[in-house]
């Protein structure tokens, strides 16, 4: 496994987990951006903020996990691309009120490096049919 896939794995893994930027900043660049085509995230555009956002989220799903389907680097684009289906319900505090609904997911991160840290993310993620599933729209 290459130097990158194993920062972008453990990324993946702090990120998804809930861990927050305190977890993951040591595998990105101090101001590494983010950016996704979703309502839910349309205020986000640092990977800090997101990592942060994802903290909060397993907030109120604290049950949710991924199910990690593809990993593979891209060597002449500088890319790691990870696809996952995430799996949780909605039944604790700090967003809508507990629904007791469950969300199935899929989605992408690629992550842009720089050397051997993570420059920019791009999540690719239908978040309207995760709301709803969840019940928050």
């Amino acid at each position: 496994m290459s130097n990158r896939l194993k920062i972008a794995n453990q990324f993946f893994e702090s990120c998804e987990t809930g861990k927050g930027w305190d977890a993951c900043k040591n595998h990105c660049h101090p101001n590494a951006t983010f950016s996704a085509q979703t309502t839910a995230l349309a205020e986000i555009n640092t990977l800090e903020a997101y990592t942060d956002w994802m903290k909060g989220l397993l907030t109120s799903i604290p049950d949710g996990s991924y199910d990690l389907k593809f990993f593979a680097e891209d060597k002449e684009r500088d890319c790691v691309t990870a696809f996952a289906v995430f799996r949780g319900t909605n039944t604790g505090p700090g967003g809508p009120e507990p629904t007791g609904k469950t969300a199935e997911a899929d989605y992408v991160y690629v992550m842009q490096f720089e050397g051997d840290l993570i420059k920019h993310m791009t999540k690719i993620w239908n978040d309207t049919i995760t709301l709803q599933q969840l019940g928050w729209a």
